[in-house]
């Protein structure tokens, strides 16, 4: 896998898989934390959440800003992983209000706005090197790749600690039941059969008869208590994944490049400050900024959104009027393909929000043994290991290579039955555990996808970078009509919450599972290749300023995200999931309508 590349790039991959893990530890279980923590509504929750994930990308401007003006990449990484681990320590202490909780978060993400866009800087410098530079895209799918191996595992650990804990209490998991204990404590469970519902639920997960309000409201109280101290457990994990990632970086941080401070022809500044170009560029980013936030504010009521926004064009104004007349041609491509990041994001990352939503409201809470094989970390590392003899027995040549490959595939696969086998009819599933299905893809589909790029390129009929992100855009509208489908008969949110119902209609985990397979297509097309496309059309100047554009370009379509919690409780499900569609192919459509420019620049 690493054979034709420099050695640099398994330290980013170790470095980066850790930080990832504890990332998407924490994305994982984080609504739902928010929720059954604080009671927060799901537009509540949702403004939090994109707000957070709107702060973790942003805040890679600013860290890319630092990195560009020293020249000291590996320093401003390593410092904001230190910075991320404090963050985790606060959210890891329970019974923080939610106050601190936020500074937590803010923390987090200040910390990896110094890490993750450097990171992916330091990467593309080293396949500036022409000896490297033609395995480029495939570097930066490897890379990915590594974000992907920790965040299989993240949702396995943040539920694993967190039933761990509520087992330690005396209960069993029930992902609806933090809802209704807010609801009941609220005094807005009024109905007998609602309260009756609940009392079974109660007695359920405790194992006790649990009747009347006052064992009702005891119950909510400790559960919810539980519920939520197990998070806060699952983000201690997280924080341990960040130690294993700086041991990783601080040890072998050798093998990067460093990267000399340079001055343009002519004398000019160092990027960053060529980037301000004194005072005026500030002012023109920071006019944008604050004029694009009120209107906003008058508008729609949301300042944060306008923020988000204005903070993007401003960075565009400011990029803009930097370049020189030579690097206009890239920077402006680079916008270009920054707009429709904006939009791909926007919906993509309902996975951890209203796809999250949808797994814990309207996907059966109990599946078959067969289905519960996907389910558990115990039987899918050998359904894995099955499936990847199986291929490597089709795809190897040498008779030793095939045997060895049969047999890991009937070891593992026999493995696998004999788990399975030990399974009941109906299996508890936790809603978290849909977010290791994308990772999974992404591991799994990434060297088949590499596979085909290369076919394609040995006859000279590979897609260019920019078509290959159109593409992706097409893919990801086809993974939100599946939920569409998916919908067509579920009642609504809203209509759920006027009408007190307790329990509606449910469907099967596979209309999820689906998505997410085909949104991985669609990620695998769109975020590596546009990770490479920016460090390929970047001017040497603006090489972190213009990771952390991209990563801007991300976190304004993650403030975004709260979109699909605001619709959420207010029109049907087909008509969350249709907005997204539509957003996707119109992205499309944008792209291709500019597909001769952006092909230019990278030819």
């Amino acid at each position: 896998m690493f054979k034709e590349h420099p050695k640099g790039l398994i330290v980013a991959f170790f470095s980066n898989m850790g930080e990832r893990f504890g990332f998407y530890t924490m994305m994982a279980i984080l609504v739902l934390f928010l929720q059954a923590r604080y009671g927060l509504s799901a537009e509540s929750a949702s403004g939090y959440y994109s707000s957070f994930y709107f702060a973790i990308y942003a805040l890679a401007l600013f860290g890319g800003l630092i990195a560009d003006a020293t020249s000291k990449y590996k320093l401003v990484i390593g410092t904001g992983i230190v910075v991320m681990l404090a963050g985790y320590v606060i959210m890891a202490l329970p019974g923080m209000p939610l106050a601190l909780t936020l500074v937590g978060l803010f923390t987090i993400a200040f910390g990896n706005g110094l890490f993750k866009g450097n990171l992916q800087a330091v990467v593309g410098q080293m396949y500036d090197n022409p000896q490297y530079a033609k395995v480029r895209d495939t570097a930066y799918m490897i890379f990915y790749m590594g974000i992907n191996v920790g965040a299989f595992f993240a949702p396995y650990a943040a539920t694993s600690m967190r039933n761990w804990f509520l087992r330690s209490q005396g209960f069993e998991h029930d992902g609806s039941l933090p809802a209704i204990c807010h609801a009941f404590l609220g005094g807005r469970l009024t109905d007998s059969s609602a309260i009756g519902h609940f009392e079974g639920l109660a007695g359920r997960v405790s194992g006790q008869v649990v009747s009347g309000a006052e064992q009702l409201t005891a119950f909510a109280n400790h559960y919810l208590e539980a519920f939520s101290k197990g998070y806060n457990y699952a983000f201690g994990v997280a924080g341990a994944a960040m130690i294993v990632s700086l041991l990783v970086f601080v040890i072998f941080n050798k093998y990067l490049p460093n990267k000399t401070k340079k001055k343009a022809e002519g004398g000019l500044q160092p990027a960053a400050a060529k980037a301000m170009k004194g005072a005026s560029g500030i002012i023109i980013a920071g006019l944008v900024t604050v004029a694009t936030a009120f209107l906003f504010k008058a508008l729609m009521n949301d300042f944060e959104v306008g923020l988000a926004v204005g903070l993007f064009i401003g960075f565009v104004a400011m990029i803009v009027r930097a370049s020189t007349k030579e690097e206009k041609p890239r920077v402006m491509a680079l916008v270009m393909v920054f707009v429709v990041v904006v939009f791909f994001w926007m919906s993509f990352h309902q996975n951890g929000l209203t796809q999250t939503f949808f797994a814990r409201d309207y996907t059966v809470k109990e599946v078959d043994p067969l289905t519960n094989i996907f389910f558990n970390l115990k039987s899918i590392l050998p359904f894995i290991a099955a499936v990847a003899g199986l291929i490597m027995f089709f795809t190897r040549k040498k008779p030793g290579e095939k045997a060895l490959s049969l047999a890991a595939f009937l070891g593992f696969g026999g493995l696998t039955y004999y788990i399975a086998k030990g399974y009941v009819t109906l299996n508890p599933i936790a809603p978290e555990i849909f977010q290791s299905f994308n990772p999974l893809f992404i591991v799994v589909l990434t060297f088949p996808v590499m596979g085909v790029f290369a076919w394609l390129r040995k006859r000279n009929q590979e897609p260019s970078t920019p078509r290959k992100i159109g593409i992706g855009m097409i893919i990801a509208s086809v993974g939100f009509i599946i939920m569409l489908v998916g919908s067509l008969k579920l009642v609504s949110p809203g209509a759920v919450a006027a009408q007190g119902l307790t329990e509606w209609g449910r469907v099967s985990p596979y209309w999820l599972i689906s998505s997410y397979l085909t949104l991985t297509i669609a990620e695998l097309f769109l975020s590596p290749m546009g990770l490479s496309f920016v460090s390929k059309v970047s001017p040497e100047r603006f090489q972190g300023l213009m990771q952390g554009g991209w990563l801007l370009a991300t976190a304004t379509g993650n403030k975004l995200l709260f979109v699909g919690g605001y619709l959420w409780d207010r029109v049907d499900l087909s008509i969350v999931w249709g907005i997204f569609v539509a957003c996707c192919l119109l992205s499309a459509a944008f792209i291709f309508s500019i597909m001769k420019k952006l092909e230019r620049v990278t030819s």
